[in-house]
């Protein structure tokens, strides 16, 4: 099995950037959140990261760190940025236009709703979102770019907060908990319950499915 590359120190991250923009481009991250849980909206952020402000301590892919740490760097974010912009996309758009075509939508809201246009959008994986301005893809962004890395912050963190609000009006989910993910604790609940409206309907085919053929 291969070994799995060593974790980009926060400096590294930043010297990423910094080649990237050169003589001064101004540079965006954007990252989503959501898109593989059973329920709940899919999230984007896109983040200009202000060069004149100092490195944000820690700073690096949002997935590798515990949700504490995501919360402590939610505001040091926002504060080291030169612009930033939350969107998403509901359940009945990721309904409408599937996962990946809702969190593409989710994605160009992001950029649409920055306060500064950037001169280049690094976007996170392997599909680009079609954008007004040049954009590259980052396989592994958020752990090799900063600005993608604070992107992934924002959007992971606005979801989860999102998601403990659903915990108070759905109790019997435990969304608190999962955060929408397919756990055995949430498939039993939504067998016992039946699904609620930020459930994403065609996600619980497959659960369905194989309900009906264990009772069969």
């Amino acid at each position: 099995m291969a070994k799995a590359a060593p974790k980009k120190s926060t400096e590294e991250l930043y010297a990423w950037d910094a080649e990237k923009r050169g003589s001064g481009l101004l540079l965006c991250g954007v990252d989503e959140a959501g898109r593989g849980p059973l329920a709940g909206d899919v999230y984007a952020a896109a983040v200009i990261l202000d060069p004149s402000k100092p490195l944000i301590a820690g700073l690096n892919d949002s997935k590798k760190m515990t949700e504490k740490k995501r919360e402590s760097l939610f505001a040091e974010v926002q504060s080291a940025c030169l612009a930033y912009c939350v969107a998403s996309a509901t359940v009945a758009e990721i309904e409408e236009l599937n996962i990946l075509g809702a969190t593409m939508l989710a994605m160009q809201r992001a950029v649409a709703g920055l306060s500064v246009q950037p001169q280049l959008v690094l976007v996170d994986g392997n599909r680009l979102p079609q954008l007004t301005m040049p954009a590259e893809t980052v396989v592994k962004g958020d752990a090799t770019s900063a600005s993608i890395a604070a992107a992934s912050i924002l959007a992971k963190v606005s979801r989860d907060r999102t998601l403990y609000a659903l915990d108070e009006q759905y109790p019997q989910y435990g969304f608190a908990k999962h955060k929408g993910y397919g756990t055995k604790a949430h498939c039993e609940a939504i067998l016992q319950y039946g699904p609620c409206p930020a459930h994403r309907p065609s996600f619980l085919r497959k659960l369905y499915q194989k309900h009906e053929n264990e009772n069969n």
